[in-house]
């Protein structure tokens, strides 16, 4: 593994779809797939070589495995949800986080990503309560 360098560009924000084909901004999510899905691969096969680097010599650490194992997770776990989101494109609408600018299907709660909610929270007062309170 020593010698080979890579140039590795930082994974930019998650793209959505937009509901309209035609609108200015819309990214191809079948594209980003590819680009995660090589991605995925990649970080595959260097954590693979890098453990076994590490085992051959007789220097295993844990801490680097760990970090890159997350990275590994992380953009797995970017994969899975473009690949859910192409899934549904056809019969839901996806959305994005305006926290995080992750996208998200139909029916999502919370980010993937993030946590935050994706619903406008409304107080419990508010609903179910006349406009206007009546004076007696």
């Amino acid at each position: 593994m020593r010698g080979l360098k890579r140039s590795r560009s930082a994974p930019s924000g998650l793209p959505t779809r937009q509901l309209d084909p035609g609108a200015e901004g819309t990214v191809d999510l079948e594209r980003r797939r590819d680009q995660l899905s090589a991605r995925v691969a990649e970080l595959q096969w260097d954590l693979g070589g890098m453990v076994y680097e590490m085992a051959i010599r007789d220097r295993i650490r844990v801490d680097v495995i760990v970090k890159r194992a997350a990275e590994l997770q992380n953009a797995d776990a970017e994969l899975s949800e473009v690949e859910r989101i192409l899934r549904i494109e056809q019969t839901a609408t996806a959305g994005e986080c305006a926290n995080c600018k992750a996208p998200h299907s139909s029916g999502a709660v919370y980010c993937w990503q993030c946590g935050q909610p994706l619903l406008e929270q409304v107080s419990h007062e508010t609903i179910g309560a006349p406009d206007a309170p009546t004076a007696a």
